[in-house]
């Protein structure tokens, strides 16, 4: 997921955006806690993505 992309974005569908990405990195933890992980690079790659939308979310509360 790219900045651009996530600036495009609502409120209400960068909200739903991070609620999704928090859910995938729970089951991410879980798979990488039981051996059943295929890529572990991918926990990395969905931090940033929830970095990236909390960032857009707190510019978006700033400007108003």
């Amino acid at each position: 997921m790219k900045a651009n992309e996530v600036r495009k974005l609502s409120a209400s569908e960068l909200e739903e955006k991070l609620a999704g990405l928090k859910k995938d990195l729970f089951y991410l933890r879980m798979q990488h806690a039981t051996n059943q992980l295929d890529n572990p690079l991918k926990i990395a790659q969905v931090k940033k993505d929830i970095a990236r939308v909390k960032t857009v979310i707190r510019l978006k509360q700033l400007e108003q």
